[in-house]
């Protein structure tokens, strides 16, 4: 790692001669391997953007112009030039984040790791520019996966206003998002990737006329800069001038010389410009190109060797949901599947594989894969759109008007929900039970344990005239948690230990955390606190049986792992309210903040959703309601004295 450790910020790379910068790409990719698999994290998609982030730096004069990374997770060899080096702790608590991070450095300008952002971002920046005098470049890297994104043409259609605005937009075209990308726009670069025919011709014109004194240089440089004409007889990158954007490429996105010189010439432009780099994710790894999946997009810990993972899991959720698909298929051929380029991470890559045609990957467009559910369910189909939890936030319009309004029977499968910790702010999926609260007739069911995945799943589509929702953590999936008997549609976990006849406190045990809270249940019959422990399993809308429940308890306490405000405690609290049931209720789950990046456990220990603190309040809590019932008890006596 001789240069790699000479490079604390961008201007040292200005020192490099050609060769040094070949050998400092292939010591980051030697650096990549090495750490990345001690640590997990994305690994292919920086694998394939080495020579493209040494050519922007070199280039650009980052913090001064603005260099923004959509999605972000492609952005380690940025961190790299930009000074952080020490990825020992990458994305556990106290490290460096998996995404761009303005704590972290000036370099990071935002920290979207949502796709399909950056153009928006982008074009705001370059108006402030226009509007403040400013000579700052803005360039905006954005995947050929996240231009499947509407948001990202939303913003081209503005961009291409301005015809003398500068704006530069590189587009990184590795083929894939995590799996290959599909649509028209990739047919499009497709045709543009294979189409060599212009750059062969200029390649061989340059050869030519380097030799002709005087005029060859000059002659090319007009040749290169062509009109569109003698561009669109060779090559088919119309699509983008017609847009009004210029275009230049396709580049190698591994040859730093022809990159430095295709940002050179949209730097001088003077307007909006579109860089089309090919790239390879995973290069220079054998293990990341030899895996069709998805080229290593993101992994755990694994050997550097071999790629192979160092230690299993175990079962997971998703492979859970993932094979009761399957079945569900077998049995039923109106079920189809939508994924938003996620086939795998979501798990429907077995159903995919057992009904090829009945799988519909909509690209990064969570908002038309929601509105086209509704058609595949109006047509007669039944649709099971499996999405992680944090980007059904960018549906919830589609979901309320398209879905809900329309009496769609739509099976949404919401993955990761919940604190899922090293991603960082954006992928906690925190919202969804809280957002979903407000759509009429929309149903939510939050399994426990793998069997009422299974179950819950199976219940959800039956459902043809409302949408509904299941939604499950990360991870490994933990023993069943068996039922002892049945409140209405809700699963009693557990009864009092003793015969009392009002128990003190009704605990309302969401989804995954159901064996936390037998464990608080355990902790307060310590403390002489009886307790009953059901699961609603359908949290919306609220079980008729809860109110009268309720009604037989001192307190309340639900758990859940989801926000605080508007969640599910807040439809419990409305529900007994509505029922004139007065019995004090506590609800606990995630406070209305973004987490900092660390694992599930940590950030649950700090935000106070752990066993011991939460048996401790609720203590606290009993204590204090017995206290204002001796003082009552007390005054009363006196008054009779």
């Amino acid at each position: 790692m001789a240069l790699l450790t000479r490079i604390k910020g961008p201007r040292d790379l200005d020192r490099l001669s050609p060769e040094q910068l070949d050998q400092l790409a292939e010591e980051i990719r030697t650096f990549l391997v090495d750490e990345v698999s001690k640590t997990g994290g994305h690994l292919g998609p920086n694998l394939g953007v080495v020579e493209l982030t040494i050519a922007l730096h070199r280039v650009f004069e980052s913090p001064k112009d603005k260099v923004l990374w959509d999605t972000g997770h492609q952005s380690y060899v940025h961190k790299l030039l930009t000074g952080r080096q020490d990825f020992t702790r990458l994305k556990m608590k106290g490290g460096l984040s998996g995404y761009p991070a303005r704590a972290e450095s000036d370099h990071d300008v935002i920290e979207n790791s949502h796709a399909s952002t950056v153009l928006g971002w982008a074009d705001g920046l370059a108006k402030a520019n226009e509007v403040l005098g400013k000579d700052d470049a803005v360039v905006a890297v954005i995947g050929d996966g996240a231009l499947t994104g509407g948001m990202a043409w939303e913003a081209l259609n503005n961009i291409a206003v301005a015809k003398d605005r500068p704006l530069v937009i590189v587009v990184n075209d590795n083929e894939r998002s995590y799996a290959p990308t599909i649509g028209g726009l990739a047919n499009h670069l497709a045709t543009l990737r294979t189409t060599d025919g212009y750059e062969r011709f200029l390649a061989r014109g340059k050869e030519f006329l380097e030799r002709t004194p005087v005029v060859g240089r000059p002659l090319y440089e007009t040749l290169h800069g062509a009109k569109k004409g003698l561009k669109d007889f060779i090559a088919p990158q119309g699509m983008f001038e017609d847009l009004g954007l210029k275009y230049v490429g396709p580049i190698d996105g591994h040859d730093i010389e022809a990159l430095e010189s295709a940002l050179q010439r949209a730097k001088r432009f003077g307007g909006p410009v579109i860089v089309h780099c090919l790239t390879e994710k995973g290069r220079g790894y054998q293990p990341a190109l030899a895996d069709e999946a998805d080229r290593f997009h993101a992994v755990g810990k694994i050997h550097p060797d071999t790629g192979l993972p160092i230690a299993s899991s175990g079962v997971d959720w998703t492979s859970v949901f993932g094979e009761e698909m399957v079945k569900l298929g077998k049995e039923r051929e109106d079920i189809v599947a939508i994924t938003a380029a996620m086939l795998q991470p979501v798990g429907l890559d077995k159903f995919a594989k057992a009904f090829p045609h009945r799988v519909y990957d909509v690209g990064i467009a969570e908002q038309h894969g929601a509105v086209s559910a509704a058609g595949l369910a109006t047509g007669g189909l039944h649709p099971v759109f499996a999405v992680y939890a944090t980007f059904l936030n960018r549906a919830f319009d589609q979901v309320l008007m398209d879905v809900a309004l329309h009496k769609c029977g739509v099976t949404f499968v919401l993955d990761r929900a919940g604190v899922t910790g090293t991603d960082g702010a954006s992928h906690n999926g925190m919202w969804d039970m809280s957002i979903l609260q407000v759509v009429p007739t929309l149903r939510i069911a939050a399994p426990r344990d793998a069997d009422q995945v299974r179950a819950q799943l199976r219940e959800a589509v039956q459902v043809e005239d409302a949408p509904t929702v299941v939604r499950f953590s990360k991870g490994a999936v933990g023993p069943a948690v068996k039922a002892v008997g049945r409140a209405g549609g809700m699963d009693v976990l557990r009864r009092p230990t003793t015969d009392v006849d009002r128990p003190d406190v009704l605990l309302v045990s969401i989804g995954a955390l159901a064996p936390m809270c037998l464990e608080i249940a355990e902790l307060l019959d310590a403390q002489g606190i009886s307790s009953t422990v059901v699961d609603p399993r359908w949290v919306k809308p609220v079980d008729a049986a809860m109110a009268p429940l309720a009604e037989q308890h001192r307190v309340v306490v639900t758990v859940e792992d989801n926000s605080r405000a508007g969640g599910v405690g807040s439809a419990v609290a409305q529900a007994l309210r509505d029922a004139d049931v007065d019995v004090p209720l506590r609800d606990f789950g995630i406070p209305p903040v973004f987490l900092d990046h660390a694992s599930r456990k940590e950030v649950l220990a700090e935000i106070g959703l752990t066993a011991p603190d939460i048996a401790r309040q609720v203590t606290g809590l009993v204590a204090k309601i017995d206290g204002r019932l001796e003082r009552e008890v007390t005054a009363k006596a006196a008054v009779r004295d």
